[in-house]
């Protein structure tokens, strides 16, 4: 359990330095992705990001553990 922990947290980590990179991807901007912006106040909910990203990390674990 604490091995598949610090592997989350080190794709996590590594995730949030190749962030620059992966927006050029188009992630963040997808069709289904929420963005709100008013004078004072931004809100944005990445419904679609979320979803791909949890449907591609899903087939990868999947994998692995097969």
């Amino acid at each position: 359990m604490s091995r598949t922990l610090i592997i989350i947290g080190l794709a996590i980590a590594a995730a949030g330095l190749l962030w620059p990179w992966l927006r050029e991807l188009g992630l963040g901007k997808l069709p289904g992705d929420i963005l709100i912006e008013r004078e004072n106040f931004t809100f944005y909910a990445p419904i679609t990001t979320g979803l791909l990203i949890s449907v591609v990390l899903s087939l990868v674990l999947w994998l692995i553990n097969r």
